[in-house]
């Protein structure tokens, strides 16, 4: 058990050494890929693939939080108004007020996330990925963020710069959230699904071939029952090809077996 976040040296950026692998196949599912799998039109796809190798030699080349929320803001002005950012905003006009507050909110500068309120928040580390974060969530709230091929891919570019270590072949589906990011491990070929909860405060490792089911929720503290304020970080680890179901909770240090199972699969039941 810890109280607070270790320090950790780790370089200014985050290198491009893993690479999702393609035309892989989980064992722990049966989903199709590689060339079997649906893809995008051809000439969507060669765009999807130039913007996200754009945006990860954007992120490798430029570290400093303040570079990194104006790279978030100008994609998300192309995303949610169809425009590039510019131009000055009308702050004069009433009618005109909602539309100010939409552009402001689509840069990380003007936002806060819940923790950054936390005591044990490492305010530096956090800080390069606050930006990336925020990308990561208003893509996925974004019309476009429903497109599952490109989103699979999105989420793995974002998490190579955001986690502190990205396998490859991982697959995050949509609406997955976590709260530092910097403390969360994710081994080659796991697979993270619909709307898991990741609360990765005191550390969450999760190994080769794990499967996390849908809305599933992992935490690595615990809180105090007598004083709710007070928290007590303790790391969680998910072992190899562990299968988390859908809906379980994971408490804050414990250590899932390699192979176990928690909670129910539908293909497991009699």
């Amino acid at each position: 058990m810890r109280m607070a976040t270790e320090q950790t040296n780790e370089p200014n950026c985050v290198d491009d050494r893993d690479q999702p692998r393609e035309g892989k196949t989980n064992q722990n599912t049966n989903s199709l890929t590689g060339a079997s799998a649906p893809h995008p039109a051809p000439e969507a796809e060669e765009i999807y693939r130039r913007w996200l190798q754009f945006l990860d030699e954007e992120f490798i080349k430029h570290c400093a939080p303040e570079r990194r929320a104006e790279i978030v803001r100008d994609q998300l002005y192309q995303i949610y108004l169809g425009r590039p950012h510019g131009g000055k905003l009308n702050l004069t006009l009433t009618s005109e007020l909602p539309g100010n507050v939409l552009s402001m909110s689509l840069d990380p500068e003007n936002v806060t996330l819940e923790a950054e309120h936390f005591a044990d928040v490492d305010r530096e580390r956090f800080a390069r990925r606050k930006p990336l974060i925020w990308f990561w969530q208003m893509f996925d709230r974004s019309p476009i963020g429903l497109n599952h091929w490109l989103g699979l891919r999105f989420r793995c570019t974002l998490g190579r710069h955001i986690f502190d270590h990205m396998g490859a072949g991982v697959r995050i589906f949509h609406g997955v959230d976590f709260t530092y990011g910097y403390n969360l491990r994710i081994d080659d070929g796991a697979v993270i699904r619909q709307g898991a909860l990741l609360q990765d405060r005191g550390g969450i490792t999760i190994g080769k071939g794990a499967v996390i089911g849908s809305y599933a929720r992992i935490l690595s503290y615990r809180r105090n029952p007598d004083n709710f304020d007070q928290v007590a970080l303790m790391p969680t680890a998910i072992g190899n090809g562990a299968m988390i179901g859908s809906h379980a909770i994971v408490q804050g240090g414990s250590r899932i077996g390699d192979h176990e199972v928690v909670g129910e699969f539908p293909a497991m039941r009699n």
